[in-house]
């Protein structure tokens, strides 16, 4: 079969698989609907993002899969606030997002801390700045859950990329929110630093239960820590499957030799191959 031409329907989801100490929170449920999303340079548009729909419930873990350049960023800026959809909207719990708000955690690639400010100043920054009692304390407590209470004095750059990012984490947590959204946050760390991440992420999940959209190129990142995998394709994208990942919680790194593990990340590649194709044939047209 030309993978190229391939697609199958979107796959109804699946009960998933009973989740080892889950909290699982009452909100964070995201809506996107008819949302398209198109940059206007004066004579030139460029429709980033065809009309997708999306429905996460509270407290999933969802990742997005997509060859470079098909709007997967595009997107979770929409629902971070720092764009507007063209057409469609995108609510969570049921109100309209505006613009950036408390309640939707952001984690950038980059690490995006404060140079002059200490870890517990960065992380406490968030509850200062909307008015939560005791902001040090909350700072404390998120450090801790990511492990870097011995190191709540230093300045970032006195932190590994895998440090700084556990602290962007941090920080991200620290307004409660009710959303966490994830931007190829562990994208630039060597692959053994990656792999602890995604287990500390997953720990760090399990006991908070906040909603997780997270975006990635890495198909066994995606599989490893998902609920559900959505792919994008390419440009201008859109959902075209919506796979569920019915893994055992807690997960554990021996996940990838297990057969079902294994399947899902062919299945998944399959689509990227095709979409990533299609892109480089779009870029050398």
């Amino acid at each position: 079969m030309n993978l190229i031409e391939r697609r199958e329907p979107l796959p109804a989801e699946k009960p998933l698989a009973p989740q080892a100490h889950q909290v699982r929170s009452e909100r964070g449920s995201i809506a996107i609907d008819k949302v398209s999303i198109v940059f206007d340079k004066g004579k030139d548009k460029h429709l980033a993002v065809a009309e997708t729909s999306l429905d996460i419930r509270p407290g999933q873990f969802v990742s997005i899969l997509g060859p470079s350049g098909c709007g997967k960023s595009t997107l979770l800026n929409c629902v971070a606030g720092y764009l507007q959809p063209t057409t469609g909207s995108i609510t969570v719990d049921g109100e309209t997002i505006a613009g950036p708000g408390p309640d939707r955690g952001m984690v950038f690639q980059q690490y995006s801390l404060f140079p002059w400010k200490t870890v517990r100043e960065n992380v406490a920054f968030g509850p200062r700045m909307i008015g939560r009692a005791h902001p040090e304390g909350i700072a404390d407590t998120f450090i801790a859950m990511v492990g870097l209470t011995k190191f709540a004095k230093r300045y970032p750059r006195e932190l590994s990329g895998g440090m700084q990012q556990r602290v962007g984490i941090a920080r991200a947590l620290a307004n409660y929110p009710r959303v966490l959204l994830m931007d190829e946050p562990f994208g630039a760390l060597d692959s053994q630093t990656r792999h602890m991440m995604q287990e500390n992420l997953l720990q760090i999940w399990s006991e908070f239960g906040t909603t997780v959209l997270f975006v990635t190129h890495d198909i066994d990142e995606a599989v490893f820590l998902s609920d559900r995998v959505l792919i994008m394709s390419a440009s201008p994208g859109r959902i075209i499957a919506d796979i569920p990942v019915n893994l055992p919680r807690p997960r554990d790194p021996d996940l990838a030799v297990d057969d079902e593990f294994i399947r899902l990340r062919r299945r998944c590649h399959e689509y990227i191959r095709a979409e990533s194709l299609k892109a480089f044939e779009q870029q050398n047209s």
